[in-house]
């Protein structure tokens, strides 16, 4: 219990930034008459939140599914590709230009080809998530599989354990700790890449609200958009803690 409650103390800082910022949001339009397609108060952002003239419900599935599915893709490929790099120098030295080649490509230049090859749809958002937030797993995950103190390597030898024992029983513990930090970092990319492709081209999603209300000057909506958006984010990163915490709570210690 006390130690439950010691958590809750943790966040009341940021807790209370948050109040204090809102509270400084709401008196700065209301005592200054800024004008509400320019700057909306907080009171008016909850309402459009809310407001029955959205499917905020369908666009926010929309947008969910596609921050999740290139999360899991960015993932469970940057995972493997940082697994054959530490597995394969040969592979390293053949992968790695080309992967950098990729991530420093401009994403936005990207998503329409995404979009001329695929489709309209959800895939193609998807995958431009995919693509931002895939480098960071990719390189945390070899570097974890590679910087391991060589006397737990000695002690694999003195058991004539195979290469990919070793990589089970070893490597790979002492990579969670780098691939959970990637994950994170990949989450909140991956919320960046799926707006990315809605702004493109999309007819649903939080990016598609965004976009439609731009158009109409309807600046309360775009920034109850940005909210949920937001609060999307935030639960897929407090998933990845939660589930870094059991798989691997150790890693938690190390990083904080």
């Amino acid at each position: 219990m006390t130690k439950a409650f010691d958590k809750a103390l943790d966040w009341l800082p940021a807790l209370g930034l948050f109040v204090a910022l809102v509270v400084m949001w709401q008196l700065a339009v209301t005592q200054f008459g800024v004008r509400e397609y320019l700057l909306p108060s907080p009171a008016s952002v909850v309402g459009s939140m809310f407001s029955s003239e959205i499917n905020w419900i369908g666009h926010i599935l929309v947008t969910g599914w596609a921050i999740l599915g290139a999360f899991l893709i960015a993932a469970v490929g940057g995972i493997l590709l940082g697994t054959i790099i530490a597995w394969s120098p040969v592979m390293s030295r053949a992968l790695m230009p080309f992967l950098v080649f990729v991530n420093v490509l401009p994403k936005v230049a990207v998503a329409p080809l995404f979009l001329l090859w695929l489709g309209y749809g959800i895939l193609p958002n998807m995958l431009i998530g995919a693509l931002i937030g895939f480098f960071p797993v990719v390189i945390n995950t070899a570097v974890g599989l590679l910087q391991i103190d060589e006397d737990m390597l000695d002690l694999g030898r003195v058991f004539n354990a195979p290469k990919w024992k070793v990589f089970a029983k070893i490597r790979i513990p002492n990579a969670y700790p780098y691939i959970l930090s990637a994950l994170k970092i990949t989450a909140t990319a991956a919320v960046v890449g799926a707006i990315v492709g809605e702004f493109v081209a999309s007819q649903a999603g939080l990016g598609y609200v965004i976009i439609t209300s731009q158009s109409s000057m309807n600046t309360p909506l775009a920034f109850g958009a940005l909210v949920w958006i937001s609060v999307l984010g935030l639960l897929l990163y407090g998933a990845v803690a939660v589930l870094s915490r059991v798989i691997a709570p150790w890693a938690e210690n190390q990083e904080g």
